[in-house]
């Protein structure tokens, strides 16, 4: 026996070391025996479910399991696999929605049927937290020879819509129309040889779940996009005619600079409200090509492959997400880009009726000035004339003893008193300066 590797006890482990190394492991593949069936349900809510109570799936959860006596999922768990009753129920917890898988180890004598789904129990799927956002029934059985797998699918699936394929090395062939049935479900079916493992056949049911899932919840990018088409296109006609209105002279640049900010913000909304659903379409989309390359399909009696099928009826419309979504990111750069240019020739207009202002009171100054010189000019006369009458009375007395008329004194007195007033208007002029 080899000699096992001695445990390190001197350093600490991260916190999240062993929950991160289980959850690689913690969502096996179920093993079934063929015959077999399989119900798949998968929930959603309407609105906000990547922010819904997540609780509330577990509580949903354990009031089916109280019903059968199994055990409770441990507090916070994304996943649960177990006894439910004499089946087997695989339960995932994922970001926008919840799946349950219930696994039978038989066929029902009348092929999808739809009895095989009562193994649920109808109130309780009325009191699940959302609305049912896809639902199937799987078949397996033993591969017969090919004229009876034919005929089979000739009586259970649309022939118009109808894909199948020989996957994983011809170990298996899988069918599906992607229709809703009468009873409101997928059909999928799947032969297996002799020779394929239980492992595998949960392989291959596990992964047609997936592939009905991720495709549906892709198409929900669809559906958004549907929805902002009128609208983007109203903008887009506003944002052209403002834009158009910009090579010329514009009336009101200021109106239309606020209609464009208008438009700006009503794209960066749209853009922020879809940039979550927009994202998820993406990936979801991934996963469905992922899924599909997985399964290493071969063409069956020439008909069209599961990824054929998608090729014609899933990508155009995940093509037709990616361009509403560039369009819808195309569209804001636009708009902020306007308003930028716009707003540039608003502050250059303005600048010139700035300068156009600034000269005007230059010249208003200017004209001030002068008056003010020319005002002050008559305060030096008026303040002069009654200065001179105040020099002639005070200095009448001196005139007289120096035999001198008053017409001499005020001709005397006269250019000294002008002199002197403006000396000292001149120095108060220059102390208020």
């Amino acid at each position: 026996m080899t000699d096992m590797a001695p445990a390190i006890t001197t350093i600490e482990d991260h916190p999240l070391r062993y929950a991160l190394a289980n959850e690689l492991h913690a969502r096996p593949f179920p093993t079934l025996d063929a015959p077999c069936g399989a119900v798949y349900l998968a929930i959603k809510r309407p609105e906000g479910a990547a922010a819904r109570d997540k609780d509330a799936d577990r509580q949903h959860l354990t009031q089916l399991l109280d019903r059968f006596g199994a055990t409770h999922p441990q507090p916070g768990a994304t996943h649960w696999f177990g006894d439910l009753g004499k089946h087997k129920l695989k339960w995932e917890q994922h970001t926008e929605f919840v799946t349950y898988t219930l696994f039978v180890d038989q066929v029902e004598e009348r092929p999808f049927n739809g009895q095989i789904f009562s193994h649920l129990p109808t109130d309780w799927l009325a009191k699940a937290p959302g609305v049912r956002i896809t639902s199937a029934l799987i078949r397996v059985e033993e591969m017969q020879d090919e004229t009876e797998i034919v005929s089979r699918l000739t009586d259970w699936f649309v022939p118009e819509s109808l894909a199948v394929s020989r996957v994983l090395d011809g170990s298996a062939v899988i069918a599906g129309d992607f229709r809703i049935d009468a009873a409101g479900h997928m059909r999928f079916a799947a032969f297996t040889t002799p020779d394929c493992g239980a492992r595998r056949i949960g392989r291959i049911v596990q992964r047609l779940c997936e592939i009905e899932t991720y495709k549906t919840m892709s198409m929900l990018g669809l559906a958004r996009s549907r929805d902002l088409g009128p609208r983007m296109g109203a903008l887009d006609n506003e944002l052209t005619g403002l834009m158009s209105s910009m090579t010329g002279k514009m009336a009101q640049p200021e109106e239309t600079l606020d209609s464009l900010l208008a438009i700006s913000a009503e794209l960066e909304n749209m853009l922020a409200q879809s940039s979550f659903r927009f994202g998820a379409t993406g990936a979801y989309e991934a996963i469905v090509n992922q899924r599909i390359d997985v399964l290493r399909e071969e063409r069956y009696t020439g008909r069209q492959t599961f990824a054929e099928f998608m090729m014609r009826r899933f990508d155009p419309a995940m093509r037709t997400v990616k361009s509403t979504e560039r369009r819808l990111q195309t569209m804001a750069e636009r708009a902020i880009r306007a308003g930028d240019l716009l707003r540039t020739r608003v502050d250059v207009e303005r600048s010139a009726q700035n300068q156009s202002l600034l000269e005007s009171m230059n010249k208003r100054a200017d004209l001030q000035l002068r008056l003010q010189k020319t005002v002050e000019g008559l305060s030096v006369v008026a303040i002069s004339y009654y200065a001179v009458n105040l020099v002639l009375y005070m200095a009448g007395p001196l005139g007289d003893a120096a035999n001198l008329s008053k017409l001499v004194m005020t001709a005397i007195a006269t250019p000294l008193v002008i002199l002197g007033v403006w000396w000292m208007v001149r120095r108060v002029r220059k102390s208020m300066e």
